[in-house]
Parts: structure tokens; C-alpha cells; sequence
């Protein structure tokens, strides 16, 4: 049995076929919520978030377009904005709230999505490192600590489009080495 391309899902699942959603669930959810928590720090806040990318696409709240690059790096930028605007609404909630957000912090994940999240996060940390001091400080102030990219530009007092560069140059950098790392040949 091959399997479907994401496009050829992706297409599918905009025509409501279920099949096609369960198949981008199961390619994708851990990716996701790794990088949700990773974000958030919070297996529930996490969970939420996978969540609400998947009902995104269910819904079509965004579309995607092979030309700007793959799909799942595109599932991965939306699952980065879901889990900022979270994040962002975590802030605005009154104390109440944050005492309930504290008890799902709680909840551990199984051992096998610890071992999975530490491999994935090992990988991915072994990357970044072979970038620049200043791409992976793009990286790490971009993706870790949610900045916009003006954020970024005014904190470490550099133009915007420095900014920009560097994380385009990082992210051309670590495609290439997590491809390279993981044997995918394009």
C-alpha cells in the first residue's frame, strides 16, 4: 500500500473526507504537539492547540499553497500561531483561570511521548547548534520565545530585514541538515 502524498490528503480532506483527516492526524500529531508543548509548556494548553489545528483544517481557516513551501511546514506555522494566540489569551485570563491552567500542568505525557519528544528534541537541538550565534538566536527568540520579528528587530537593535534574513538563512540551514540527518533525499 503506498501512501498518499499530503497534498493529494490535504485536497481530500477540503472535500470533508474523514479518511484523509485521520491520515494527517496520525502523520502529524506528535510532530505537533511536541512543538506545541515545547512552546506552552503545558500538556493540556498543547493538546488544546493540536486540537484547534486540526478542527483549522477541518474548517479550512487556512489554505495551503504548494508554492510557498511544504505542507508540513506550513502545519507547523499554523500550529506556531495557534499556540502564540494561546498563549497571548493565557496572559489576559485572571488569577482564577491560571490556578486552573496550573493543575492540567500536572498531567504527564506517557513514556513513549517522552522518549519520541527527547529524540525529536535532541535532533532538532543538535541543528540548530550547527547554525551561527546569530541564527540561533533568530531561532530561539522566533520559535522558543514566540517573537514577532519586529520583537526581535528592536530587542537585539538590528533592522527588520537582518531579521528576516537570518531566520530564512537558519531555516534553509536546518532543513538541510535535519534532511541530511534523517536520510531524506529530495
Amino acid at each position: 500500500m503506498n501512501l498518499q502524498t499530503d497534498v493529494k490528503l490535504y485536497f481530500e480532506l477540503r472535500q470533508h473526507d474523514q479518511s484523509a483527516l485521520e491520515a494527517i492526524y496520525d502523520r502529524y500529531e506528535k510532530l505537533l504537539y511536541s512543538f506545541a508543548y515545547r512552546m506552552t509548556q503545558n500538556t493540556g494548553l498543547a493538546e488544546d492547540v493540536v486540537q484547534e489545528v486540526f478542527m483549522k483544517l477541518w474548517h479550512g481557516k487556512s489554505e495551503y499553497d504548494q508554492t510557498k513551501g511544504k505542507f508540513s511546514s506550513w502545519l507547523l506555522t499554523i500550529t506556531r500561531y495557534t499556540a502564540i494566540d494561546h498563549i497571548r489569551k493565557l496572559k489576559q485570563e485572571d488569577a482564577f483561570e491560571l490556578d486552573e491552567r496550573d493543575a492540567l500542568q500536572s498531567e504527564e505525557p506517557s513514556v513513549e511521548d517522552e522518549i519520541t519528544w527527547k529524540e525529536e528534541k535532541e535532533t532538532i537541538r543538535r541543528s540548530i547548534h550547527t547554525l551561527s550565534k546569530d541564527q540561533q538566536e533568530m531561532i530561539h527568540l522566533f520559535y522558543y520565545k514566540g517573537y514577532s520579528q519586529k520583537q526581535i528587530s528592536e530587542s537585539c537593535d538590528i533592522p527588520l530585514g537582518t531579521v528576516k534574513g537570518r531566520i530564512r538563512l537558519a531555516l534553509k540551514h536546518l532543513k538541510k541538515r535535519l534532511d541530511d540527518e534523517r536520510g531524506v533525499r529530495l
